[in-house]
């Protein structure tokens, strides 16, 4: 069984993520439904990646924490990444999406934004050169994450 480091303290974790444990309830609710959604489909073998909330992109040093990241065990690189945000926190997310993606140290093929006050879905695959498409089927995936809200 795979040893872990010792979790960090909760101070230090709040002072990394702006949003922290101050994230409103239906932020936190959107990771919750993604999860729970996607869980499932990871158990019974219909996706390859494990989803996992609120973790850190790598192992044994600081990293980013996106929502959600769709992990491939396989590989021990997180294949699709997903970020929840509202108005305010569109551009900011969107940007740590695709430079996370284009950021070769992580091995992202795949990045989502969702707004959860406006319902929108922006979707950014490894190439697409800065654009982001209004979307929010996984390629990778084949499904439409939007079923699972």
């Amino acid at each position: 069984m795979k040893e872990y480091p010792p979790p960090r303290s909760l101070q230090y974790l709040v002072l990394e993520d702006k949003m922290g444990v101050n994230a409103p309830i239906i932020h936190q609710s959107v990771i919750a439904r993604l999860t729970a959604g996607l869980y499932p489909l990871y158990q019974s073998g219909r996706i390859p990646f494990e989803p996992l909330p609120e973790t850190m992109l790598t192992e044994g040093y600081a990293s980013p924490v996106p929502d959600l990241i769709l992990y491939d065990h396989s590989n021990e690189q997180t294949r699709l990444i997903v970020e929840v945000c509202q108005k305010s926190g569109l551009k900011h997310d969107t940007g740590k999406v695709i430079k996370l993606i284009e950021d070769e140290a992580y091995g992202i093929l795949e990045g989502f934004i969702y707004n959860y006050k406006t319902g929108q879905w922006l979707r950014y695959r490894k190439g697409d050169g800065g654009l982001t498409t209004e979307s929010s089927f996984s390629d990778i995936l084949q499904l439409d994450l939007n079923s699972f809200l």
